[in-house]
């Protein structure tokens, strides 16, 4: 990758969440609790999704995409967070900071286009039934999730160059445990005002952009529903109030990193572990295990 004229910073320090060996050691753990969870419960998803022909419905493909993504998400950071607390080597190198920052953002942004394609398809399921079939074949499912990680790859890359152009030749210390556009940007040698508008323009307003869209969504799907019998009310509301739970714990916090152009807060690598670790944990709970039909599924996987 090619760096910014003047730059003379080889690596960068990963500070991490604490410096203290005993928070440490829970901090491992509970990285690598979280880790495994999100591996198995993942995983057990898309073999399940993959071996069960009854789950062939639009919703079960992109549940399969998100849970790919999800594993993806979380190994940009964890694997490495769990190699520094067990050595403590700190360091990590230009080059290798620069490819985390691409990937994170890569699979980020992709998350939240693939959400917001997720809610699409609930409300033209609930509230369009009679063109379901015609609106999400198979032929504009793969069309829409190639949408998504075509536009997570152009976000990401709009921000790795932004990155790269500017000259690093001072400090190179980071607060917090993986490399992000914001902590980064700041260590720059150079004035980074417009830089930072632009990254906030870019990442903070496709979070906010999508989160609007999903809560309206959601809104509307209610509201199709609010005439319907109470049963079927109270089971989308159910629904409804579960994933809007989860969408908010990944966009909340990245709405909150990304739209504020201003200096790093110390609370800002705690909420980091919000969108990189407790939302990958929680989509395969929220999203598919509280499926009958996909719990019926794993259990004849088992049986097998």
């Amino acid at each position: 990758m090619a760096r910014g004229n003047f730059s003379q910073v080889t690596e960068f320090i990963l500070l991490g969440l604490s410096d203290a060996r005993e928070l440490q050691l829970v901090f491992f753990t509970f990285f690598l609790l979280a880790y495994t969870m999100v591996l198995l419960g993942n995983l057990l998803i898309i073999v399940t999704v993959r071996t069960d022909p009854k789950l062939s419905s639009p919703i079960y493909f992109l549940l399969c995409n998100l849970s790919f993504i999800d594993i993806c998400c979380t190994s940009v950071t964890v694997p490495r967070v769990l190699v520094a607390l067990l050595s403590g080597h700190k360091a990590i190198a230009f080059e290798g900071c620069m490819a985390q920052l691409f990937f994170l953002h890569f699979v980020g942004s992709s998350e939240m286009f693939l959400l917001t394609v997720m809610a699409f398809d609930r409300y033209t399921a609930i509230c369009r039934p009679l063109h379901y079939t015609a609106i999400m074949a198979p032929e504009a499912c793969w069309a829409l999730v190639a949408a998504c990680w075509a536009g997570g790859f152009i976000h990401s890359i709009v921000q790795t160059l932004l990155t790269l152009q500017l000259p690093f030749c001072g400090p190179n210390t980071i607060h917090g445990y993986f490399c992000d556009v914001p902590p980064v940007v700041r260590l720059a040698c150079t004035d980074t005002a417009l830089t930072e508008w632009l990254m906030a323009s870019n990442s903070g307003l496709i979070s906010l952009g999508c989160f609007l869209v999903l809560v309206a969504s959601y809104a509307l799907i209610l509201a199709k529903v609010g005439a319907r019998l109470s049963q079927g009310r109270w089971k989308a509301l159910s629904t409804c109030a579960s994933h809007v739970m989860v969408v908010t714990l990944f966009f909340v916090p990245c709405i909150f990193i990304y739209l504020r152009p201003s200096g790093t807060l110390p609370s800002d690598k705690y909420v980091c572990v919000i969108y990189t670790i407790l939302s990958p944990v929680m989509n395969p709970l929220i999203y598919t295990l509280r499926s009958k039909e996909v719990k019926e599924s794993m259990w004849r996987l088992w049986k097998r």
